[in-house]
């Protein structure tokens, strides 16, 4: 397992593997640099079992490029806050240009669950640290035709909490993902 020090990414990675789901977690260390200046690092390289994210569903099979995104739910009176940033969603797009065909920019949303909700079935929360967590995923192309702007001075967006729900998918059903093994 990589050395994380973001409980949300250790969450999800930990997640993967107890599900036996290939991945290879990227070095964000270091950035990758380009004619047009630097690119920022996905956290994942997930290959998915089944199926793929679309905005009408599951696709075939692709390779996603996984920005995660750590969250509590609820955050306060709020339960699906979603932000990004415009950064991080052009990087997700010019990393699918770079990998091409049967690569998906996805953002996963995990959330820490801190009250009696989730926005996923129970069966489906999975336990790191002693800690609840529910993780959904949406296409990044979709996510941004459905954002707006949240914060121009910080370059955040968000999309409408109907919209998102729409979107979004258990990871578990978009990876055809079992149960965890039992060791």
């Amino acid at each position: 397992m990589a050395k994380r020090h973001n409980p949300y990414e250790a969450a999800f990675e930990d997640y993967l593997r107890s599900r036996g789901i290939a991945y290879v977690a990227v070095d964000e260390r270091r950035r990758a640099v380009e004619a047009i200046g630097s690119l920022k690092s996905v956290d994942f390289i997930v290959s998915p079992r089944s199926g793929s994210l679309t905005d009408e569903g599951l696709l075939p099979p692709a390779r996603w490029l996984v920005d995660v995104k750590g969250r509590r739910f609820p955050s306060g009176r709020q339960y699906w806050r979603n932000w990004t940033t415009d950064e991080e969603l052009a990087s997700l797009e010019r990393w699918g240009d770079r990998f091409g065909p049967g690569f998906l920019g996805v953002l996963v949303f995990a959330y820490e669950l801190c009250g009696d909700r989730s926005p996923v079935p129970a069966h489906e929360v999975h336990y790191w640290r002693d800690r609840p967590y529910a993780f959904v995923a949406v296409p990044a192309d979709a996510y941004r035709a459905i954002s707006r702007p949240l914060s121009p001075k910080w370059g955040t967006v968000s999309a409408p909490t109907a919209d998102f729900r729409r979107l979004a998918r258990p990871v578990s059903l978009a990876l055809g993902a079992d149960e965890p093994a039992i060791a």
